[in-house]
């Protein structure tokens, strides 16, 4: 009995310190120190809080593992310790049933969540917008991005479109941010891209947006999501793609739906619309058919 006060003892102010730790920390420590967030703990898109919640979690439960892991070998080490006096071997188990099945059964039902839950937001992640309100075509190619904005006509003659460069960087390294490649998104609009790539293998991936997505030869990838709030995110290739895979840089601006239109209209005004030009794709065939990629883009 004793020994049951004195841990009650020691439970009670180990919990106050630990609810006190808890809250005495800020929206970036409670989002696992990512980012995509602000101050306030506002996220950058409607999947933001679901993908940094998965990450924290996560290591919330394999610190825990770690902890009572370090502390079983920690006792092992002090209750097992060669004592004064001792010679030899000590004795030898042939086996241990219980710690056997333990450390068959703990694993597996730590497998068994992890996939649980990452397969659950990863469904959420993969579900694709039916009928977004913003269709965007995003074309990966050594190594810079076009961007074409998908309108209502099924032949793509109310699209609009940019075509970019890779990052130029000056004699310091600096890089030009005016010169990359730049996505707009309205904010709070639903939001479906459509990956493509003209020559091989790119990734997609916008860096608070806390996700990416790879881009194929010949089949097209697609993310849907929302953008939250307003504001400019880095984006750039997250698959090694060639010499200036490092330069394959783009920028992402979330702006309000009237500035969204303005900047459509921009575009239209330069005279870019129509269905982006394919003749910059370097592989003619898709792999495998002999078909022209060319009616694809």
């Amino acid at each position: 009995m004793p020994s049951h006060r004195r841990l009650r003892w020691v439970a009670i102010p180990v919990g106050i310190a630990v609810a006190v730790s808890l809250a005495g920390c800020s929206p970036t420590e409670l989002h696992g120190f990512l980012p995509g967030f602000t101050e306030d703990g506002t996220p950058a898109t409607n999947h933001t809080d679901m993908v940094a919640a998965l990450w924290v979690n996560s290591w919330i439960v394999l610190l825990a593992v770690g902890i009572i892991t370090w502390g079983l070998m920690l006792w092992a080490i002090i209750a097992y310790r060669r004592r004064k006096g001792q010679t030899g071997l000590p004795v030898q188990l042939r086996y241990n049933m219980p710690i056997e099945i333990f450390y068959t059964i703990v694993p597996l039902i730590l497998v068994l969540g992890f996939f649980a839950f990452t397969a659950r937001d990863q469904n959420i992640l993969e579900t694709q917008y039916d009928n977004p309100q913003v269709s965007i075509t995003a074309i990966g190619k050594q190594w810079a991005w076009d961007f074409q904005y998908d309108g209502s006509d099924p032949k793509g003659a109310d699209d609009v479109w940019t075509m970019g460069i890779q990052a130029q960087p000056d004699a310091q390294g600096n890089i030009d941010q005016s010169q990359l490649p730049t996505l707009y998104l309205p904010v709070n609009e639903t939001v479906k891209i459509t990956l493509q790539s003209r020559d091989v293998i790119h990734s997609f991936w916008i860096v608070d947006f806390l996700y990416k997505k790879d881009l194929f030869i010949g089949k097209d990838n697609s993310w849907s999501f929302t953008p939250t709030r307003e504001g400019t995110y880095a984006g750039k290739c997250a698959e090694l793609c060639g010499e200036y895979h490092s330069m394959m840089l783009f920028n992402v601006k979330v702006v309000s739906q009237s500035e969204y239109q303005t900047y459509l209209a921009s575009l239209k005004t330069k005279g870019q619309t129509g269905p982006i030009d394919a003749a910059y794709d370097r592989l003619n065939n898709l792999p495998g058919t002999g078909a022209s990629s060319e009616g694809n883009n």
